[in-house]
């Protein structure tokens, strides 16, 4: 079986769905894996290092997709490489369904079945293939350093001859796995953390990394296996007025409620972001989803009365080393399910399998949510 890994399309995509270490478990696996040229530049991973680790290079796209079974990548192809896909193959990867409906149906017309790492349940099952999360922990890290850089003050208390410096204060939004990646980081530079978290199950964890937890009183929003379940416009509106002053107290804000099928949900109003002092900063890891500040534009900085507003799309691509490294694993543990003995098996039954599958066979199965 050929295991093809391609060149990522997008000009700001530094990750590869490949390293040498995950090529060697493949081979492992009795696959053969194939790279094309040059795959692995943006995470600094030469030609030779796939060579060493048993991996075939080829030069162009058509050599690499010949006779493919299957397709491993980051992002969704372009419509010019899905026509070198064979049929009856399939692609993984973090195809954004939501936002390539085109590009699914694609895939589904040329006989391609697809499966999309943003629609793993969240079971037990799926931590080891838990994409979304290996990747949003290392934006949470990213955005700490992507703020603090752009401050006009340093992250830690100093004390120098000339008096003492007071520490930078952080507040982050969301306790997830990205913003526990931001608190953890901040921590670690010095900084005052405070935290908010519509989940009050999510304290403790807050607390275990030394930032202190902003309670509020409003209902807790627990959802289906821990997670945070969507809010009510008015629910948001009362926790935006509850909000405000630790928004204007703080050096740097980072907002994490990112949804990967859906619009992110605004935290940060124009009002609220008014009140804030010039020379702080707001890092948004929500701007791929619409952003959660009325001022977010993705892939783009802001600057507002002397506030900097940081819309980068996706933190991970700045640390694509690891970035590739956590998401090759992710990957190979997603294809394990798909390989019996010397074959490759789409056991639909299976229900990761069923949950992330876009289309097989020559039939859409994914749906948008209403």
């Amino acid at each position: 079986m050929k295991v093809a890994i391609p060149n990522e399309q997008s000009p700001n995509e530094t990750r590869v769905a490949a390293v040498p270490d995950s090529v060697v478990k493949m081979k492992g696996k009795q696959l053969d894996v194939v790279i094309e040229s040059n795959a692995g530049q943006g995470a600094f991973i030469s030609d030779i290092a796939y060579l060493d680790a048993g991996a075939k290079v080829v030069s162009t796209s058509q050599e690499l997709y010949e006779d493919s079974d299957l397709i491993l990548r980051v992002g969704p192809p372009q419509e010019s490489e899905i026509e070198m896909m064979p049929k009856g193959s399939i692609l993984l990867g973090l195809l954004q369904p939501a936002h390539n409906g085109q590009i699914i149906a694609k895939l589904a017309s040329v006989g391609v079945s697809a499966f999309s790492l943003e629609l793993l349940p969240r079971i037990s099952r799926t931590q080891s293939m838990d994409a979304l999360s290996s990747q949003a922990a290392l934006a949470g890290y990213q955005s700490v350093i992507t703020g603090a850089s752009r401050l006009p003050k340093i992250m830690p208390m100093l004390m120098t001859a000339a008096g003492t410096l007071v520490p930078a204060r952080v507040f982050v939004l969301g306790a997830g796995v990205a913003g526990l990646g931001a608190i953890a980081t901040a921590r670690r530079l010095g900084a005052i953390v405070e935290a908010f978290d519509v989940r009050r199950a999510a304290r403790e964890e807050v607390e275990s990394l030394g930032a202190k937890f902003v309670e509020l009183p409003l209902e807790a929003a627990e959802g289906a296996g821990g997670y945070a379940s969507a809010q009510s416009e008015e629910y948001l509106a009362k926790q935006r007025e509850l909000l405000t002053t630790k928004i204007a107290n703080a050096d740097l804000v980072i907002t994490t409620a990112a949804i990967p099928l859906g619009r992110a949900p605004i935290l940060l109003t124009k009002s609220m972001i008014d009140e804030m002092r010039a020379g702080s900063v707001i890092v948004d890891l929500a701007a791929q989803s619409g952003g959660n500040t009325e001022l977010t534009k993705e892939g783009e900085d802001v600057t507002y009365r002397g506030i900097t507003i940081i819309g980068e799309s996706n933190l991970a691509t700045k640390v694509p080393s690891h970035a590739s490294q956590t998401y090759s694993r992710n990957l190979f543990n997603v294809l394990s399910l798909l390989i019996s003995g010397d074959s490759v098996s789409v056991n639909l039954e299976d229900e990761i399998l069923s949950a992330m599958c876009l289309c097989h066979d020559g039939q859409l199965l994914w749906k948008p949510k209403a």
